[in-house]
């Protein structure tokens, strides 16, 4: 249940962020999730697109920095302590997660991680009280 996520790296200047949403609108990609982490020089967005392969050559076309990584999506009931369920469950069999970012849809969380080891945390993630994420459903969120 891998998906594809684009890493862009951006500086850290007024219209970065506009840039890159405006190059994947006029390419037709919709962004479907997404989280920015930065420090004093440069940003990452990490994002969820409709269609990884176009925007990354668009983004790159348009000089960006980008790199296409393999994410796990999953959903979890969207109650106090669930989540930590399901992360305890990854811990306790030697799953890091190198990141990871969440929207709740109603009673449902959709979850989005970088795990340490990606075969692994699947075949986990298969034992526990979750929904997988096909790719093409994480695209068209």
């Amino acid at each position: 249940m891998l998906a594809k996520q684009l890493s862009i790296f951006l500086e850290n200047k007024s219209g970065r962020l506009t840039e890159v949403t405006e190059v994947l609108g006029q390419a037709g990609v919709n962004l479907s999730a997404l989280s920015i982490a930065d420090n004093s020089d440069f940003g990452i967005l990490r994002c969820i697109v409709s269609n990884p392969e176009k925007a990354y050559k668009v983004l790159k076309d348009a000089h960006f920095a980008v790199k296409i990584t393999d994410v796990i999506g999953f959903t979890c009931a969207n109650v106090a302590g669930a989540l930590s369920k399901v992360l305890r469950h990854l811990s306790e069999n030697g799953v890091f997660i190198e990141y990871m970012y969440s929207f709740a849809d109603g009673e449902m969380a959709n979850i989005i991680i970088r795990p340490s080891d990606l075969e692994n945390c699947e075949k986990i993630l298969q034992t526990c009280d979750v929904g997988l994420l096909d790719a093409s459903e994480l695209y068209k969120m």
